[in-house]
């Protein structure tokens, strides 16, 4: 039987990741007011030092060294920064929560109230995990401090807002988005953590393979033209258009983004944020751009056929246009903005290149084990590759915090449009199955596969992708 190491939520409260890991201790129990906590090393004097820092009755219980081990590693996360110091600002509980979650990695943080308790979770590689319980009575003393620093109206609990934070420590600036949104107990609150500096972002290392990333740097190099990213939200486009955009930015070259919201900052780069409850949209900060001598033009989204009017326009007069949108291949791409109303003959003649993009969950190369493949493990309408004879499983150990998975790598769908695509799309010809696989083109389900054959990833963190 494996013996089970989660701790609750609410125990997990009563002592920072620092001072689970600097005594070894691991809360179990709390009530009558006394504090049970594990450790491998019970003496007289930890138990007098823990009553002092943590102000109240402890008792300690013995355990091996190694279920310690494994309870740290599952339950804690430490700080990725070296200067833990530096970043205790304030003793607030909400700085506490936003700086821990910046520390560790998290792209997001959800603050949900329910009838009985309110809770919070960070998002860590794609995943949400339960961080913290507030009680309904602190609850809405967060909500008005986090709608305070991000200046919407504390009044206002039945509409949805949306506004803005920007940290700044001794370390570091960053800046979180705000969204709140009215649920049947109170308001919900998302922020999502914003990276300011877009400096150590490259395209070599986002996860092209080298054939992907030559046919990339060819298409975004033409002076015009449209690149079109897409894929579902949180799936790393923004990220490779700010590679793309730093690889572009040169003191020759005139580059303007419209963005919603602007995630890093381009030194060079002249960034507009998306203000839609004034007017500025898209669609009419993109009429104002072309009168601004642009060379490129990145549009956060398009989302509407206004929008993707607009961007075939300024690509058709002589500008390199950069944008997202949500499709599911990147072929889909082209019947999405056929669908929107754009002529067949307009998109054969400005898009450049159609890329599709998902982030998986790399195995953890300290714990993954090889096993048989099992039919059973795959979409019921998949061929399984004959070659595919094993592949590799997560299990979790103390590097990855038991989850069998570490750190995020980007799949690539990658469709240059040459002559013969452009004849495909004027005649409306949306089947083009027998030239991808002519051409070797790596499809996501094709690289899913390539990514479970090296031991990557795992089946099931791709399995969306194997379907049909």
């Amino acid at each position: 039987m494996i013996k089970d190491f989660k701790i609750e939520t609410y125990l997990l409260q009563e002592l920072s990741s620092e001072q689970a890991f600097h005594y070894r201790v691991i809360p179990v129990e709390n009530e009558n007011g006394i504090l049970k906590l594990k450790s491998d090393k019970i003496t007289s004097s930890l138990k007098q030092e823990l009553q002092i820092i943590l102000n109240k009755d402890v008792e300690l219980i013995e355990d091996t060294s190694n279920n310690i081990e494994q309870y740290l590693s599952t339950n804690f996360r430490l700080r990725n920064t070296n200067q833990t110091e530096d970043l205790h600002y304030s003793t607030d509980f909400l700085e506490k929560i936003l700086l821990s979650a910046k520390d560790i990695g998290s792209s997001d943080i959800h603050f949900e109230p329910y009838e009985y308790k309110c809770r919070v979770r960070f998002r860590l590689d794609g995943k949400l995990k339960e961080q913290y319980i507030i009680s309904l009575q602190e609850y809405p003393v967060i909500v008005n401090k986090l709608k305070i620093k991000a200046g919407l109206d504390i009044s206002e609990k039945r509409l949805p807002q949306d506004g803005r934070i920007t940290i700044q420590t001794n370390t570091d600036e960053f800046d979180i988005r705000v969204s709140s949104l009215p649920t049947l107990h109170g308001e919900k609150i998302v922020l999502r953590i914003l990276s300011k500096d877009a400096n150590h972002i490259k395209l070599d290392d986002l996860g092209f393979s080298f054939s992907e990333l030559t046919a990339y740097k060819e298409a975004v190099k033409n002076p015009n033209g449209i690149i079109l990213i897409s894929g579902p939200t949180g799936s790393g486009k923004t990220t490779t258009l700010y590679a793309t955009l730093k690889l572009l930015n040169d003191n020759e070259r005139n580059i303007l983004t419209i963005e919603d919201p602007i995630e890093y900052t381009l030194e060079g780069i002249n960034q507009v944020q998306l203000k839609e409850n004034i007017g500025l949209d898209f669609t009419s900060t993109l009429r104002t751009f072309l009168r601004q001598d642009p060379d490129i033009i990145m549009v956060g989204e398009i989302r509407d056929a206004k929008t993707a009017n607009m961007a075939i326009r300024a690509a058709l007069t002589g500008h390199l246009v950069l944008s997202t949108i949500h499709t599911n291949s990147a072929w889909a791409t082209i019947s999405r903005l056929i669908d929107m109303g754009i002529p067949s003959f307009l998109i054969a003649s400005t898009l450049n290149i159609s890329v599709a993009q998902r982030l998986v969950r790399k195995l953890c190369n300290s714990c993954k084990k090889e096993a048989h493949v099992d039919t059973d493990l795959f979409p019921s309408n998949f061929e399984i590759p004959k070659d595919l004879k094993t592949h590799y499983i997560p299990t979790g150990c103390n590097s990855c915090y038991h989850t069998g998975y570490q750190g995020r790598k980007a799949i690539y769908e990658i469709i240059p449009i040459t002559k013969t695509l452009v004849n495909h799309i004027k005649q409306n010809d949306l089947e083009i199955d027998n030239y991808i696989s002519e051409q070797n083109i790596a499809t996501l389900k094709s690289n899913a596969i390539s990514l479970i054959k090296n031991g990557t990833t795992s089946i099931d963190e791709v399995y969306s992708l194997l379907t049909d």
